[in-house]
Parts: structure tokens; sequence; C-alpha cells
């Protein structure tokens, strides 16, 4: 059984709310509502499980399956039979055939005495295949629900549409608090696997910290290993998990697919993505784009420097995704017919340049959980710079703000490599950079996975230290 590691916090916030509802037992609206969030596969569902197995409050988790409002109605009343509150019987008996009569009969059937649990699971579902779904939730929430001693949870991995479910002009508006799940973190990698520091990144830029694939990591086994003995199982959750989630957000036939994989394969530029998705329209290209990053599947960046610049450049967000749309999703034919072995030496010779630049969002947001170390200071912002031609490209620009700054905090490098430290090359190339976008002498800094050799720098991050910032959390 995978254990719950780095779930402590989630864990300790819905053990929080519940122990809200018990101690407003017997006041007008004892109800808490959660609305939780995340992107599929990172464990929102056995997160909320292991809450229930740790708590004796009676409780109905029924998941949404993205049915017609008569077949969902029939899994609730299914799930309500197998749930644990006291009077389920009650539900069968009456068998409601629209949700505002379920609503109502389910907060009948909920205990007035002492605090309850209810999972609805996949909430988008409904929201998109139910009519006026979100006006009886808010209804049901309002004159039934919240007047029970009940900890709602509202789970859903379609992330902007949960964001939607509690916007001003929606009517389920500030009824709950937010809560969102991510992957488990570098450090708890590292900490579930038994991986040192450089591993457990490097291992989190493959796994994207999805615990369904991590659980198939064997303790202390280093990447060629885990990849080895996944490469050799055609239903491994490092294949399949992919696959299964773009299923579910995207039609196969779906141009958003063919954007996806474009940019996956390593392109950045609008232009270069056109090309690569078989020559698409600009108008089509921007729908696209559009659909992937409003899901939170790609992230549409812009320089950050002291001067405005259109040069967008986009990237999968998901390192899992990124990993899997560049090594594995072209070359699953291969790995079918069991010559995993010919994809993993494929991997093994671009990953030393393909890892160089994947690492570097997750350099970026180590260093704004680390920063202020008594070195640099608090940024607000930090991100990369670059130009249309890419003759000045910098992997960390630390900032008061973006895209346009007002001032430069600090910029940097990183050097990702297993056996070259950050010499004085890699500085002077820095230097040279940073004379090109400032007259100001900014701090410099270097990220490097196998130390530094040379003077001259503000300050120099190695992976441990990166891996310490994850542990704050």
């Amino acid at each position: 059984m995978l254990r719950f590691i780095g779930r402590d916090h989630e864990l300790n916030v819905l053990g929080g709310a519940l122990k809200a509802v018990e101690d407003a037992v017997g006041s007008a609206k004892p109800g808490q509502c959660i609305l939780m969030r995340g992107r599929r596969r990172v464990g929102k569902s056995s997160l909320v499980e292991e809450f229930l197995r740790r708590t004796e409050a009676p409780n109905l988790f029924f998941t949404a399956a993205g049915g017609t409002e008569e077949s969902e109605l029939d899994e609730l009343l299914d799930a309500v039979a197998r749930s644990t509150l006291p009077e389920r019987k009650l539900f069968s008996e009456e068998t409601p055939e629209q949700w505002n009569a379920a609503f109502r009969l389910l907060a009948e059937l909920l205990p007035d005495d002492r605090p309850s649990v209810v999972v609805i699971d996949e909430v988008p579902y409904l929201m998109d295949r139910i009519d006026a779904f979100e006006g009886m939730l808010q209804r049901a929430w309002d004159r039934l629900l919240s007047r029970k001693p009940v900890l709602l949870l509202l789970v859903g991995s379609d992330l902007s549409m949960m964001e939607a479910l509690n916007s001003y002009d929606r009517p389920f508006h500030q009824r709950g608090r937010e809560m969102v799940v991510g992957p488990l973190n570098p450090a708890d990698i590292g900490e579930m696997l038994g991986l040192p520091p450089a591993a457990a990144f490097d291992a989190s830029l493959i796994t994207g910290g999805l615990p369904l694939i991590c659980a198939e990591w064997r303790p202390g086994a280093d990447i060629w290993e885990f990849l080895r003995d996944s490469l050799d199982n055609p239903v491994s959750a490092l294949l399949v998990s992919a696959e299964r989630s773009l299923a579910s957000e995207f039609p196969p036939r779906a141009m958003s697919r063919e954007v996806l994989r474009a940019i996956g394969s390593g392109e950045r530029t609008f232009t270069n993505i056109a090309r690569a998705a078989g020559g698409i329209a600009h108008t089509t290209l921007t729908r696209a784009t559009d659909v992937l990053t409003e899901k939170r599947v790609v992230a549409a960046e812009l320089p950050l420097s002291l001067r405005p610049s259109k040069e967008r450049r986009y990237r999968v967000a998901d390192p899992y995704l990124r990993f899997w749309l560049a090594f594995l999703d072209p070359h699953m034919a291969e790995i079918e017919r069991m010559r995993g072995d010919l994809t993993l030496s494929r991997i093994k010779e671009r990953w030393t340049s393909w890892r160089g630049r994947a690492i570097e969002p997750l350099v970026r947001e180590s260093l704004a959980r680390l920063l202020p170390d008594g070195l640099l200071p608090a940024a607000p912002a930090i991100g990369g710079h670059w130009t249309r031609s890419n003759d000045i490209e910098i992997d960390l620009v630390g900032a008061d703000r973006q895209p346009v700054a007002r001032q430069l905090l600090f910029l940097g490098s990183v050097k990702w490599l297993e056996n070259s430290a950050f010499d004085d090359h890699d500085l002077a190339a820095l230097q040279k950079h940073r004379a090109a976008i400032t007259d100001e002498p900014v701090p410099l800094v270097a990220v490097s996975r196998n130390g530094t050799s040379c003077k001259g720098l503000h300050a120099a991050y190695g992976p441990d230290v990166l891996l310490g910032a994850w542990r704050r959390a």
C-alpha cells in the first residue's frame, strides 16, 4: 500500500475542517465545504479515501462518471447504499429522479448530532452535463446541507472548471474554501524512494510526482533501472497514465492533441509549433493553445526583463507529461512489441540535453521557496529571459514583478550536468548576457548539479540546498 508521504498538510486541513463542523454541532449552519482541485492522477481521491479511513465519521463517497442525469443519479443511489450513513436505506426507498430531490433527500439522511462527510468526486462532469447543476447545488447548500453538521468535499480534476465554480459570477461563489492538491514534491519523492537530492530531482522530472508512478519505482533504484522496468511492462503507470489523462480531457481527434505533441517534441514558438503540428492555421492554433493554457496543461511565458517583449514561448507544464510526450508517446508501437530497449537507448542519448532545459522551471520554483536566504532577497517574480534569435538567453531572472520589471534582483544560469562544474567560461557567458540587458551590477547566481569552480558569483546552489527548500512545506 502506498504510504501517504508529504500529505500531512492536506490531511491536517481536512481534519481541521471536520473538527470545525464537530465544534459547531447544534448551531444554525455548522456545515463546511471544501473545493478540492488538482490534476488527474495526483492522488486526490486516494487522499480523500485516506482521510475517511482515519476518521470515524459516517460518510458518502460518490464519483461522477460523465454520463446522463439519469445514469449519474443511479450511481448516486448505489454510492449511498454502499455508504456508512446511518439512514442510507431511505434513499433507495424514494429513488429521486432529479438532482434537486436527491440533494433534499441526502440532507435528510445526514445526522443532526454528529459530523458526517459527503464527497462528490469529478464535479466538473456534473457541471458540464447537467443543466443548472451549480444553481441546484447552491440552493441545496444554502437551504439544506449547510444546516447539517457535514463536511462537503467537492473534488475535480478540470482545474479551470473547479476555479470557475467559486468565481464571483457563479451560483456557488464563496460557499466553500479552495484546496489545491499538487503532485508529490521532489523532497517527498526523495524520501519515498530513498534517493539522494540530485536523483530526487531526476525522478521528479520523470514521474511528475504522480503517486501511482512513484509507487512502481523500487526504493533505491536509479532512473535507468526504473525506466527499464517500466518499459518492459506495457501497462506500467509510466506508460499509460498520460494517455488516460489526455483521453479524458481532449477527444482523440482534437487539434489540441496535435498542438500538445508539437510542444512536447520541443517546439516553443508559435511559428514552429504551427509547422510541427502540420501547418495549421493561425486561428486554429490560437484556439488550441488557449484551451491548453486554460486547462493548465501548457504554460505560455514571456521573457522577464526591464523592457516589454512579445516573444512568447510555450512549454508543457507538467514534468511527467513533458517526459512522456518527448520520449514515450512517439515510440509506443515499439514499446508494445516489447522493444523498450530501443526506447531506453534513445532516452539515454538525449537525456542530458533534455534534462538541462526541463529542470529550469523546477529550479525557479525551488528558489522561490528558498529565498530570502541571507545571500539573495525574496523575489516576487522568478523567470527567464530570451530574445527571438536566442543570442541572449538567461535561465534565471529574479525581479520585483513580471513580465516587465522595474528592478532586477538577480540573474543566473543553470548547469545541470553529471560531471561538469559551473566554471569560468559559464560565468563569462552570464556576465556577457547581463551586460546586454542592464548596466547595473545585478548579482549573479549559479545553480549547478555538480558544484562551481569559479569566483565572482554572488550565490551558488546545488541539489541538496534546492531540495531543502521543499522540505519547508
